[in-house]
């Protein structure tokens, strides 16, 4: 389909909803994609993918058309508020209808798998501020639970505001903590969310694209849409943040802290999605002004 096409496929009229193998479909639902054999690389990129319906849509030949955005894109909002590059379209027969919102909303809650994001923070280019992106590498390359996911965002601070927001039960952020404490050093700490809102709370400053600052994502997240679910912090004692001219690559001693790390990440996953309480693992309430990145 050219681009006159698309554009006469935009100008139609939204269709409420589809029969899709028995099952009436509409926007708001959820969808695993099968594209067809043969198509391009999106397809295969997109292939198994779960998707959320944006449009319903009918052609100028009469055909339909779902307008999809992937479950898991930090930028789905995007493809939501129709931009391109985080917005698909499939035919029909190209997706499995997945059930809808309503649908999930009627099961008991003492039934429903907690769904669970794993968010890795940090610069690798400031020594063990990349504590938070190596745990996330190691937990993405391992086969998770249904409705754990874990991501690398690095600095990407909008992209962790929005991903806080698409619904997810709890978050484990993971990232460096100087708390003084020695050097490689684990802690499970549940951030005070409520400092946020406190009345002598310091003005953040704008998100920055160059760092992550976990305090102002919060912040910006909550202006976004918030409240914010259930997060959780897995922090380490950075022996070394690179100096001033910083340095690529964790210290020996943190290092040595990764698989325990990832262990207790698991464990927490485990807790959680067993309907159990991770609190008897959290050391404290980390306090206001304790969230920051460690290389502010």
């Amino acid at each position: 389909m050219n681009e006159y096409e698309w554009h006469l496929l935009e100008d139609k009229n939204r269709v409420d909803s589809l029969q899709i193998a028995g099952t009436e479909v509409k926007c708001g639902d959820r969808v695993r994609l099968r594209p067809r054999a043969g198509g391009d690389v999106f397809d295969s990129a997109l292939a198994g993918r779960v998707a959320i319906i944006e449009a319903i849509e009918q052609d100028y030949e009469g055909q339909f058309h779902l307008s999809v955005v992937v479950e898991e894109d930090p930028g789905r909002d995007m493809g939501m508020a129709r931009q391109p590059g985080h917005r698909f379209f499939f035919a029909p027969t190209e997706v499995e209808p997945l059930g809808s919102s309503a649908d999930s909303s009627a099961a008991s809650a003492a039934t429903r798998t907690p769904t669970i994001l794993i968010a890795g923070i940090g610069n690798i280019f400031l020594g063990d501020d990349a504590f938070g992106v190596e745990v996330a590498q190691r937990m993405a390359s391992k086969k998770l639970p249904r409705g754990v996911r874990a991501i690398d965002f690095g600095i990407r601070g909008f992209d962790l505001a929005y991903a806080l927001l698409d619904g997810t039960d709890v978050t484990i952020l993971v990232d460096a903590c100087p708390r003084g404490g020695k050097p490689g050093t684990l802690y499970v700490i549940e951030p005070d969310l409520d400092s946020l809102d406190a009345p002598d709370a310091e003005s953040a400053p704008p998100v920055d694209g160059h760092v992550m600052n976990p305090v102002n994502v919060l912040r910006l997240a909550k202006t976004l849409g918030g409240p914010l679910k259930k997060i959780l912090l897995v922090g380490c004692e950075p022996e070394s943040l690179g100096g001033d001219e910083g340095r690529m690559g964790l210290s020996e001693t943190v290092a040595a802290s990764i698989d325990e790390a990832v262990r207790m990440v698991e464990s927490l996953v485990e807790k959680i999605l067993a309907g159990q309480s991770p609190a008897e693992e959290t050391t404290e309430s980390l306090k206001k002004g304790e969230l920051n990145d460690a290389h502010d």
